[in-house]
């Protein structure tokens, strides 16, 4: 509130230039406006449609994979080297590559987001796969468990946590592959708004594009942080 305070001080006195850094009143009356014409909206479907997307097909794949590793040896000698590699170079640094394969639709945007979601994944179930409790393993093999029983009794349950730890950091690289993706040939989405008025200085609807990004970060965090504490309630933490 404080920060908000000064930058409404520094507009008012004239302190700011506009062309740099619009004022506070001059941002909400953008968004009132972006809103009351739908351009906001539209915008914002087209972003939640590519993010929605490049998530699903980030999580499919990256619990898919970590299963097959932390399931099978051959798996993991197949699958966790490759990945592990993959995880060392960023998803945005094979833009050029995937560019020159998908083109600039929006396949290559769903791809880019998928990707950097799937590591986040991968890394995260698969860790809790390889770092189940050995004395359940044996417990279920005392017991007779068969492999359908041992996978929804233990092998479920040990990976959850893991599952909602790399869950959450998809959706945050979900939301920073598409700020970067939509500023590439774009012709709708908040990133093509916002690049579109830094070409006419319009810098209160780059702080509506950003407030945007923020508000639905912000909120499918806390929607994953709200389906994990229901799903795990079970585990006793630190906290209680």
């Amino acid at each position: 509130m404080l920060v908000i305070a000064l930058w409404w001080f520094a507009s008012a006195i004239g302190y700011l230039d506009p062309r740099i850094l619009s004022g506070p009143g001059t941002v909400l009356s953008t968004a009132s406006d972006l809103i009351s014409s739908g351009r906001l909206q539209d915008n914002v479907l087209i972003s939640l449609q590519r993010a929605g997307l490049g998530l699903f097909f980030g999580v499919t794949a990256g619990v898919l994979l970590a299963v097959a590793a932390g399931l099978s040896r051959t798996g993991e000698y197949l699958l966790d080297g490759p990945l592990q590699i993959k995880r060392a170079i960023p998803s945005l640094a094979m833009l050029p590559l995937l560019i020159l394969w998908l083109g600039i639709g929006e396949q290559m945007k769903v791809t880019v987001i998928a990707l950097g979601v799937a590591v986040n994944m991968y890394i995260n179930t698969y860790a809790s796969l390889t770092g189940i409790d050995s004395r359940y393993v044996e417990l279920a093999e005392g017991l007779d468990l068969s492999r359908a029983q041992f996978i929804r009794k233990v092998v479920v349950p040990g990976s959850l946590p893991g599952f909602f730890v790399g869950l959450r950091l998809g959706v945050t690289a979900s939301w920073l592959g598409l700020i970067v993706v939509e500023q590439i040939n774009a012709t709708s989405g908040i990133g093509y708004m916002m690049f579109q008025a830094q070409q006419y200085a319009q810098s209160d609807v780059i702080i509506v594009g950003l407030v945007a990004y923020g508000i639905f970060g912000f909120a499918s965090d806390a929607a994953v942080r709200a389906v994990e504490r229901k799903v795990l309630s079970w585990r006793r933490t630190l906290a209680g």
